[in-house]
């Protein structure tokens, strides 16, 4: 694979992170005068062609994104949250805000065992949760709630119509998981068998 696809997949893959020319260079195992020359070629290959996106430089960070006029098309596909589903990992995220708002990211993390923050992009792109406030405390970190759009998604008038949780069941937990840690072990053993 030529070295200019496998730039535009890296950069496609960093998101709005994107990729500095020095980690790009690592990752492509060459020289950054050389990431520099292939950037320049990749940007001429957008701007030459009909395509739907280019590549920006941004406080020295690469970064693949759309064209400017695509915007209004964007704009449609985001302001209807009904013409796309939502991923599990968002579901996850809305469910833990729907019931614990308002709540940080920090805390929705903390219940989830993994990093939230493209869920949270989506859900605040689709106006399905907003910013409410800040937490005291150090860094006064982001409050999250639901929005109108929310309770509209989802056919309900106020948040009380949420279905209740089920009951937490401490025994019932701890059983499953000495279920599960029997079950591993048996597995163990019979692999080193």
């Amino acid at each position: 694979m030529n070295e200019l696809a496998i730039m535009e997949a890296l950069l496609f893959a960093a998101g709005e992170e994107g990729l500095t020319y020095k980690q790009m260079a690592d990752v492509l195992d060459i020289q950054e005068e050389r990431v520099y020359e292939l950037v320049q070629q990749l940007k001429h290959m957008y701007e030459t062609a009909e395509r739907g996106i280019m590549v920006v430089e941004m406080a020295g960070t690469l970064q693949l994104v759309t064209k400017k006029q695509c915007a209004p098309y964007l704009q449609k596909l985001v302001e209807s949250p009904a013409t796309s589903s939502l991923s599990q990992a968002a579901l996850e995220t809305l469910a833990i805000i729907a019931y614990r708002q308002p709540i940080t990211r920090a805390e929705i993390e903390h219940i989830r065992g993994v990093k939230s923050d493209k869920p949270l992009q989506t859900l605040l792109g689709k106006a399905l949760i907003k910013e409410v406030g800040r937490a005291e405390g150090t860094g006064r970190p982001i409050l999250y709630g639901t929005t109108k759009e929310f309770l509209d998604y989802f056919g309900l008038k106020t948040l009380d119509e949420l279905p209740p949780l089920p009951e937490w069941d401490e025994q019932e937990e701890e059983r499953e998981a000495d279920l599960f840690f029997e079950r591993l072990n048996e597995q163990l053993q019979a692999v080193n068998e």
